[in-house]
């Protein structure tokens, strides 16, 4: 099993060509996958950004990856055209709850208030009574400095309509949002997320092919793995042997 850092967070090295586009993380699975052996029952773990990456690569036509898991965020391919008005219906329970998303496109000062905005987030996205200080101590060791903490505000800047990634990434990021998974996907999340409304995941989840699953966990805020590990790691464990 290997859990690698995501570009721009300690210990990974912040990337020179500044990109943090979908196309971007899904070429760092891509390329991490070669350099350790390429092996073709590989499987794809990911949580928020990383569930969002974990999701294009199971739609990707070239993906390595044999089975994909996403967790904490929807199956963006599910949210279309064919859903808009349901997907209006949510939004006043969602915007709220994204407000840090808005406040990441203000440039200078949002990268330097992380140590207020973080600690906050952690308290509406977790259950009630969660103590995060462990989980903020591994934050901080990620996010050192004002250019880790740039970076990870960047995943936020890059998803806007405008800008383009560069141009090795423009096949992979062609697509990551309409494409539907080629290989089995399993997508999980908390009821009590206070990042994502679970309304919203579920319609996105109607769009998920027949062989693969949804289950949200009663009791999981947006850091699920950590409310309910065992849970996790059972519902992980027999997706992979279905």
């Amino acid at each position: 099993m290997v859990a690698p850092f995501s570009r721009g967070y300690a210990p990974t090295a912040i990337p020179d060509d500044g990109d943090y586009h979908i196309g971007a993380l899904m070429y760092d699975a891509i390329a991490a996958h070669r350099e350790l052996g390429g092996y073709s029952d590989a499987v794809l773990i990911g949580h928020d950004w990383g569930g969002m990456t974990a999701s294009a690569l199971a739609g990707h036509l070239d993906s390595p990856f044999s089975k994909v898991v996403m967790m904490g965020v929807p199956f963006i391919p599910g949210l279309g055209r064919r859903v808009a008005r349901r997907t209006l219906r949510v939004m006043p329970q969602q915007i709220p709850m994204s407000w840090y998303v808005i406040y990441q496109q203000v440039p200078w000062i949002s990268e330097r208030s992380l140590k207020r905005v973080i600690p906050r987030l952690w308290r509406d996205w977790c259950p009630p009574g969660y103590d995060a200080t462990d989980d903020l101590g591994h934050v901080w060791e990620a996010l050192p400095d004002v250019a880790r903490r740039k970076a990870a505000i960047t995943y936020y800047r890059d998803q806007k309509p405008i800008g383009k990634p560069v141009p090795r990434y423009r096949a992979l990021q062609e697509g990551w949002d309409s494409e539907l998974p080629r290989v089995p996907l399993l997508l999980l999340h908390g009821r009590i997320d206070g990042a994502m409304s679970v309304r919203l995941v579920d319609i996105s989840a109607e769009a998920l092919p027949a062989d693969s699953r949804y289950q949200v966990i009663d009791g999981a805020g947006h850091f699920m793995q950590l409310d309910r590990p065992e849970m996790i790691a059972e519902l992980i464990v027999n997706h992979l042997s279905a």
